[in-house]
């Protein structure tokens, strides 16, 4: 009788592991969404940004061309 109890507990202890394990993965398949929609803004934060600095230079070497036509 003590064997079948022993492995009765055992069973019942592997159970209870199984279901923190799948909790756990829940949590962490949903934190790596988070990230990933994090890291997704990101992107397109830093694509915006480099748009902008491509649009910025060109006014810059706009005005650059438009100060040496004024010292000729």
């Amino acid at each position: 009788m003590d064997r079948l109890k022993n492995l009765e507990e055992k069973i019942n202890a592997a159970v209870e592991r199984v279901k923190a394990l799948k909790e756990e993965k829940v949590q962490l398949e949903n934190k790596i969404r988070d990230l990933q929609n994090m890291l997704n803004e990101k992107n397109m934060e830093i694509e915006g940004l480099k748009s902008e600095k491509i649009s910025i230079g060109g006014q810059i070497q706009e005005l650059l061309d438009e100060l040496d036509t004024i010292e000729v």
